[in-house]
């Protein structure tokens, strides 16, 4: 018998070396279309109902249909869109009902939250908290939507992600995503400004450590967003929509 080609040896890995880092770059760019589709819902850059069209969103990341099509199926999985067969995919309308329970649940789970911190809640984490409640108030006094409206929403991460359980803060996130969903609107500039107070309400209670006070302020808040929900449908551009806030100025010392 003839003995292989010990060239065969070297050609073999070296395509599957070229494989795997396709299939690498394929997984970063499916990534970075869901984190962009997720953040422009959170943000209210896209609206519920708004038509996510794979061949303008293939032109707008300069990907093969193929990476959309598995980034659109990782979103539907995430709850964030629909795929109707047929028709293309469609960032979520939730129903009334479906508002309801959410904030009663995020009630549920982030009044406990609070109790839980207040009892092992260190100083480190308490001027965190402090440093990313001046984010906030410097995104609403500048108007910057996008960035209060992802400040505002993050708070909530924060008090999870302090508590060491990750389970939680991805919970928290889902959570949040679907909030922004059942709005099916833009949040106000007096409504932004009454969050941040009662944020600030909310981490006061926590440097007390009062762990009853804590959990009422955040029951209230949570009522407080649900309420001042306004109808505010908007249609923009897609390319737009996805696009990145740019980040903030830094201050000049």
């Amino acid at each position: 018998m003839a003995p292989r080609s010990p060239s065969l040896k070297v050609i073999r890995p070296a395509r599957a070396a070229v494989r795997v880092a396709d299939d690498a770059d394929a997984q970063t760019t499916t990534r970075r279309i869901v984190d962009a589709v997720s953040a422009a819902i959170v943000e209210r850059r896209l609206m519920p109902g708004t038509k996510l069209a794979e061949q303008r969103i293939a032109d707008i990341f300069k990907v093969s249909r193929t990476v959309v099509r598995q980034a659109l199926n990782q979103l539907s999985r995430d709850r964030l869109i629909v795929l109707e067969p047929g028709r293309g995919a469609f960032v979520r309308q939730p129903s009334a009902e479906e508002a309801r329970q959410v904030f009663e649940a995020r009630a549920l789970v982030e009044a406990g939250l609070v109790k839980q911190l207040c009892a092992q809640l260190t100083e480190v984490q308490l001027a965190r908290l402090r440093a990313h409640l001046a984010d906030e108030a410097e995104a609403v006094a500048r108007t910057d939507v996008p960035g209060r409206t992802r400040l505002l929403a993050d708070f909530h991460v924060l008090l999870a992600q302090l508590l060491g359980n990750e389970v939680l803060a991805e919970l928290m996130s889902d959570l949040l995503s679907r909030s922004s969903l059942v709005s099916l609107m833009m949040q106000s500039a007096h409504s932004a400004e009454e969050s941040h107070a009662e944020h600030v309400a909310i981490v006061e209670a926590l440097s007390r450590r009062d762990a009853r006070a804590a959990a009422r302020l955040m029951s209230g808040h949570l009522g407080s967003v649900e309420r001042n929900l306004r109808l505010h449908p908007r249609s923009g551009d897609l390319a737009a929509a996805l696009q990145p806030a740019p980040p903030p100025k830094k201050k000049r010392a």
